[in-house]
């Protein structure tokens, strides 16, 4: 089965009619611009998905604290990997910190599955952008294919185009018209040159998809370069506004300052690495996604920190009793009784823990069972020097006498 076609597909369909209503809303106004439209569309999807947001970033927040607990619980039974029923035992106590949080280690990854298929489908839409905004594809259409002429209807259109890319289909005009899109000025001037039929319609409807395409004197529609322009800017703040956005997001957590932790550091290392990838990348796809990810950036670095402090406020103590309020909505649902998770949690651990402190006592007080023991058979065999005669009798102590004298005297000599 295809992910692309049976989820991504579909998702970016829908994305791009949105995008498209969005563009013919400002384009009434006056404001039909590509990059504008990005922007606002980015903060569009960014409040949609808030509620993800903000699951995300409540499971960070309950992170800071029950990561110490379960590195405590890891520590315990680090130099015990090989004993399975000491793994079972971490575990189960593993899961009664989470539990006792009101959430369960599988939290976050909820979100992240959910998130996941939808930026995929973001990225498809933005790396073809004119399929999706009807008013940018039709002028394309004035000169590709109009339904009566065009230039894709010539017989050696595939022969003549592959001049200017080998690696692209030219007999699919999805990628006729994503591969034009991207043409330079002087590219432009060559597609009017090869089609001089068609000279006119083409210059008129270049002006009207570059006027589109072009904010602040960048063609979103193009890969910037090394030259000292405008666009420029967008690889640099790509790369800049994702990494405060990745340390925003860490927020305040306790693991990213523990050297010893492996996740830690590995995060120290995303958070450097995926910005420098950003800036790399940037160079080598449109600028428009670019400014998508410069956007994604911003928006997400506002509502993050709005978040953090929003739950900065409400408290641990608050986030884990809502969440347990929530879990017995849930539970009421389907016929259950309330439960007390916190407190039955917290048991849970106690008991593991005094099952575990049963265990050594036993074991500490058969050491010391064992050391008396020795110590009384010591006596023993050491009174058996002495006894001579029938225990209790006059012989028997006048013999423990002499026999004391015989040995005081041996170790005299």
């Amino acid at each position: 089965m295809d992910i692309y076609s049976t989820i991504i597909n579909p998702i970016a369909w829908v994305l791009g009619k949105i995008l498209d209503v969005l563009f013919i809303c400002i384009h009434s106004i006056g404001l039909g611009n590509i990059a504008i439209a990005i922007v606002l569309f980015t903060l569009l999807v960014k409040i949609l998905m808030l509620p993800l947001t903000v699951k995300q970033s409540k499971m960070m927040k309950l992170n800071s604290v029950i990561a110490p607990e379960v590195k405590a619980i890891q520590d315990k039974y680090k130099d015990k990997r090989s004993d399975q029923n000491a793994m079972i035992k971490m575990q189960e106590e593993t899961k009664a910190v989470y539990e006792k949080y009101g959430t369960s280690q599988m939290g976050g990854c909820l979100q992240l599955l959910i998130q996941f298929p939808i930026l995929m489908a973001l990225y498809r839409v933005f790396q073809r952008i004119p399929l999706y905004i009807s008013q940018l594809n039709n002028l394309f259409m004035n000169f590709l294919d109009n339904g009566t002429s065009g230039i894709m209807k010539s017989d050696n259109f595939s022969e003549v185009m592959s001049e200017f890319s080998a690696s692209v289909d030219w007999t699919n005009v999805n990628d006729v018209v994503v591969a034009i899109n991207s043409f330079t000025s002087d590219q432009w001037n060559r597609l009017r040159e090869l089609f001089p039929a068609f000279s006119d319609v083409i210059a008129s409807s270049q002006q009207q998809i570059t006027d589109m395409n072009t904010f602040l004197t960048i063609n979103v529609s193009q890969q910037p370069t090394f030259a000292l322009n405008a666009a420029l800017l967008i690889p640099i703040l790509a790369g800049l506004s994702q990494y405060i956005s990745a340390k925003v997001s860490q927020g305040k957590s306790d693991n990213s300052s523990d050297d010893d932790n492996p996740a830690a550091a590995s995060m120290k290392m995303m958070l450097i690495f995926m910005p420098l990838m950003s800036v790399f990348i940037a160079f080598s796809v449109p600028a428009g996604l670019g400014l998508y990810w410069i956007a994604t950036a911003v928006f997400q670095t506002i509502i993050q920190l709005l978040v953090n402090r929003y739950f900065d406020n409400l408290g641990v103590d608050e986030i884990v009793k809502r969440n347990v309020e929530m879990r017995n909505k849930k539970r009421a649902k389907k016929g259950l009784p309330p439960e007390k998770i916190a407190k039955n949690a917290t048991a849970n651990t106690k008991n593991i823990t005094s099952a575990d402190k049963s265990k050594q006592r036993l074991e500490s007080l058969q050491s010391k069972k064992e050391a008396n023991d020795k110590k009384v058979q010591e006596i023993l065999e050491s009174t058996k020097y002495y006894k001579t005669a029938k225990p209790g009798s006059l012989a028997e102590k006048a013999g423990m006498v002499a026999k004391y004298n015989e040995k005081h005297n041996k170790n005299n000599k």
